[in-house]
């Protein structure tokens, strides 16, 4: 995909099973309604944001090259996010949650590339690139929440999902899009938040996954900075949202200092959040992080951490206290005094170290799953990574010798040693033996007619986690999309509009138009009686040179707010944005 985009180093060290998540922005695509959309909420913005955003927010627009007139062109904002060490791409919507993490990780930041429409300009449920654009990319300009943000992505993708995980993403990608869509029935809506609203009654105890995503929407997307009684904005949800921007600052949202009990805390992506926290500064960011990252798989390991990787259904990998990595579909643990001490994959499994496959222990070689005891041998307190060469030769685990290593916990393993695989700093992580039968009380675990055995050794599992130790193990190149974004709908009357929008923006930038403001006036007055945004694109440009028709134009908006109560504020809000602007000059 990326020969097909305007690609920089950054964007170049992506794997290809991210690289399958990107689109082309296609920005000849955006309208000029979509364009005014843009202005509209970025001005309104901008004009807020100043008073209550955290003041890297603004210093972050200029560094990161967006403009408050149009809608950035994000492979273009590459030339200026490479500065700070980022990268921009285009996404279709929602992507799964490690994905998304995953490309923080690689320091690139992910936009959906389509914008809301005008009816839903306050609020979307649906990824678009003001929330993208305007919200997440100025904050990245600061390096402390950068690196929080990068660190997040590092650590979050490495979360393990439960197999709910997904059905979840789903359902909320599907009720996002329906609801962005135009003349969605409003008992298909229903259905899909019943659908959503089931789910998070039945997700059970929940996955990291789960936990990791409650912080990052309390933070990266609906965090607070400063303090309980005078907070700042820098959450991307919030900074892009002229509704909630404000909502939020009202005593009717509680505010609570953040710490590890957000990760418990669920929220419901359609509506407004009741309730926000607050942390102190950035750097609490990543201590908060570091503490939730302490309880995670990925540093217990444990007969915990192989049991979440059985429930998730999905590809994972532990590692041993060698550093041997396994990776691949777990689906049994059988364990003795609270500890593992054998596991089972099925299906294409690898074996790596330092997340890099062994040589020979590919998914070729292993097609079929894999399965090893865990632990010390019976009787004998040195564990087999720990043996010297004379310890080794002593207990005949040796090229060539028959031998029975009996585990502590009852599994047996008898089979030739053919010969042993070492890591950098010598300890055997792996024992090659032929003639093999490996079995558990009455069990067959592994049977010498299935060829050579591989035994990892270690005596512990140190670590578990989501994906695979080495992506070039496995082919990730699988995601496939239940639903698309829809677009909106074309029709005489909209092109009619669109074309007066583009009139409008014609006159701003001092080019030619086939249509005076005044005609173009008349035409959406006329035809267009419930549209609102166009007129006050007009207002802007006659109010200091035609007072007049800027009076005819004001009193036009006054009937549209009576007629739309619900967009009153949003029109008071253009009207007040205008005059304003108008006194500073």
């Amino acid at each position: 995909m990326l020969e097909e985009i305007q690609s920089n180093e950054i964007l170049d060290r992506l794997p290809d099973h991210l690289q399958q998540f990107i689109k082309p922005q296609d920005y000849d695509e955006y309208t000029a309604i979509n364009q005014a959309v843009w202005r509209y909420v970025m001005r309104k913005n901008v004009d807020y944001l100043s008073k209550v955003a955290h003041n890297s927010y603004l210093e972050g627009l200029r560094q990161t090259g967006i403009s408050i007139d149009s809608i950035p062109n994000m492979y273009g904002m590459n030339r200026i996010l490479k500065e700070i060490g980022w990268a921009a791409v285009a996404v279709d919507g929602f992507i799964p949650p490690a994905a998304f993490m995953e490309f923080q990780a690689y320091n690139v930041l992910v936009i959906a590339s389509d914008i809301r429409q005008l009816d839903h300009i306050e609020y979307t449920p649906a990824p678009d690139i003001i929330h993208e654009g305007a919200g997440h990319a100025p904050i990245i300009a600061n390096p402390e929440y950068a690196e929080y943000l990068r660190r997040f992505g590092e650590i979050g993708c490495k979360a393990i999902s439960s197999a709910k995980d997904y059905e979840m993403y789903e359902a909320i990608r599907h009720l996002s899009i329906i609801k962005e869509a135009e003349d969605t029935p409003e008992d298909v809506i229903r259905e899909a938040e019943e659908k959503v609203d089931f789910l998070q009654n039945n997700m059970g105890k929940p996955s990291e996954m789960a936990q990791i995503r409650n912080l990052h929407w309390w933070t990266v997307e609906y965090g607070l900075i400063g303090t309980v009684e005078e907070p700042k904005i820098y959450g991307a949800g919030l900074l892009s949202s002229i509704g909630e921007s404000a909502w939020c600052m009202t005593d009717k949202v509680k505010k609570r200092p953040y710490n590890l009990e957000a990760a418990n805390q669920e929220f419901d992506i359609t509506k407004p959040q009741p309730q926000l926290y607050v942390t102190p500064d950035f750097s609490y960011l990543s201590q908060v992080l570091e503490e939730f990252a302490n309880t995670m798989s990925l540093r217990k390991g444990g007969l915990s951490g192989l049991e979440k990787l059985i429930n998730s259904k999905n590809l994972g990998t532990i590692e041993l206290s060698t550093g041997i990595q396994i990776s691949g579909n777990f689906t049994k643990v059988i364990s003795y005094q609270d500890r593992p001490i054998y596991f089972q994959t099925t299906g294409k499994t690898a074996l790596s170290n330092r997340d890099k496959e062994l040589v020979g222990h590919g998914v070729i070689n292993h097609p079929n799953g894999f399965g090893s005891p865990i632990g010390k041998l019976k009787g004998i307190n040195l564990a087999i990574e720990d043996m010297s060469p004379r310890d080794l030769r002593a207990y005949d685990i040796y090229e060539g010798e028959n031998i029975t290593f009996e585990f502590e916990g009852g599994i047996f393993v008898t089979g030739d040693i053919i010969t042993g695989t070492r890591n950098l700093q010598g300890k055997i992580i792996l024992i090659s033996l032929k003639n093999c039968t490996v079995t558990y009380k009455n069990e067959i675990l592994f049977q010498l007619e299935w060829g050579n055995y591989d035994m990892a050794i270690g005596k512990e599992v140190i670590s578990a986690f989501a994906g695979p130790a080495d992506p070039l193990s496995f082919d990730l190149i699988t995601h496939k999309v239940s639903s698309t974004t829809i677009k909106s709908k074309s029709s005489e009357e909209k092109l009619e509009l669109e074309s007066l929008y583009q009139a409008v923006k014609n006159n701003r930038n001092g080019e030619n138009t086939k249509f005076s403001l005044e005609a173009a006036f008349e035409i959406a007055k006329k035809h267009h009686p419930k549209d609102w945004l166009l007129s006050v694109e007009i207002y802007e440009l006659v109010l200091d040179r035609d007072p007049k028709f800027a009076a005819k134009v004001k009193e036009h908006l006054h009937e549209v707010k009576a007629q739309r109560k619900d967009i009153a504020h949003l029109i008071d809000g253009g009207i007040e944005l205008v005059e304003a602007n108008l006194m500073v000059k």
